[in-house]
């Protein structure tokens, strides 16, 4: 059986396929739809990756409450909608309205006035539709020591942004100037240059861990900020994370999704933390695993659902992959974390996959 320190190392490889897809240039002609869930993301294979499960039964003590019921026999795959950029917004809340669009002065309020969930690329590349989630991270006076109205800290995704202190006033230049010029999940990865030193690092979550000399430096900034003279510019930075776990806690649409999150959340945390990749709300370590609850998705009859995006380790900047998986319990949080987290595979994409992206293969569900 591999060793978690060799299955680790996968995570630094880029798959076969990189080789003919990173060198591509532009979006979408080189994308196809992905007819199966084991063609978007590989199965375990217990030959190759060794038993499921690493723990007795007795030391899983967290479980969902009796009548915790989902549909178990709908076909789960292919039935999601498209997404190409995907706004995540700091409310500091695990519960919203119904209707997020309805949060009174909020930057989803102001997205919705403006009718900019579906948006003009830059340079001319088409349309493209704004995925919209409010979320418990932290507002922006969590993260001030100045004086300023508080604003929303926003992700920006697959690109990898922390947008800080965003006004609703602001929307309008936001998606302009910083969304609108993003890479999307259509547009072709390539890996940024590493040494070979990074690429051999001996440890078990090496790939999830910055390099000593992670930091860019002030010359070279990160990849798709916004160009020098937006203001956004001094607000924006890559996401300090590795890779992000989202769950849905929307009590108010349904209250298995309050139930879950929080459950699910302890039961991560009990499986990241041995591997030193567990982040709370205000740990901004470079590398490791944020985990923010987010609202509404669809489907709380297949709660609960989990939404990972992984960068794939150090030679990327941006996210690689999203992986939307269901019907997600307690007990599949150990293999979440040890194959899909730390090297993109699925134990069970036949029940739980609903969707996703890989950037690096030009693969999607939708």
């Amino acid at each position: 059986m591999q060793s978690l320190l060799e299955r680790g190392r996968a995570y630094l490889t880029p798959g076969a396929a990189s080789s003919q897809k990173a060198n591509g240039a532009g979006d979408d002609g080189f994308f196809s739809t992905a007819k199966a869930e084991t063609a978007l993301f590989p199965k375990t294979d217990a030959a190759v990756d060794g038993d499921e499960c690493l723990h007795d039964c007795e030391t899983c003590t967290i479980t969902y409450p009796r009548k915790f019921d989902v549909d178990e026999s709908d076909k789960l795959y292919g039935h999601v909608s498209g997404w190409d950029t995907h706004l995540i917004v700091g409310t500091g809340k695990t519960d919203w309205v119904r209707d997020v669009a309805h949060e009174k002065g909020s930057v989803m309020e102001a997205l919705e006035k403006h009718s900019l969930l579906q948006y003009e690329r830059a340079e001319g590349r088409g349309r493209a539709k704004l995925r919209l989630s409010a979320s418990n991270l932290p507002t922006g006076s969590d993260h001030s020591d100045v004086d300023m109205d508080d604003g929303s800290n926003c992700f920006l995704l697959p690109s990898w942004l922390l947008i800080e202190h965003v006004q609703p006033a602001e929307v309008v230049d936001l998606v302009a100037e910083v969304v609108a010029p993003s890479v999307t999940n259509k547009t072709l990865v390539r890996p940024t240059t590493t040494s070979v030193n990074d690429a051999a690092t001996p440890s078990s979550a090496s790939s999830l861990s910055p390099p000593p000399s992670s930091s860019p430096s002030p010359q070279t900034p990160p990849a798709h900020l916004p160009a020098p003279n937006t203001r956004f510019l001094t607000r924006t930075r890559p996401i300090p994370h590795s890779a992000l776990i989202l769950m849905c806690s929307h009590r108010t649409r349904d209250a298995r999704c309050g139930q879950s999150a929080p459950l699910l959340r302890a039961e991560f945390e009990r499986h990241l933390r041995p591997l030193g990749l567990y982040r709370d709300l205000h740990d901004e370590r470079p590398g490791g695993v944020g985990i923010y609850f987010i609202n509404h998705v669809g489907g709380h009859k297949y709660s609960a659902n989990v939404i990972i995006y992984r960068k794939r380790g150090r030679e990327y900047n941006e996210a690689v992959q999203g992986i939307w998986l269901a019907r997600v319990r307690p007990a599949d949080c150990e293999n979440i974390v040890r194959y899909t987290i730390l090297q993109g595979k699925l134990v069970k994409p036949e029940s739980q996959l609903r969707g996703g992206f890989d950037r690096e293969r030009g693969l999607l569900s939708w």
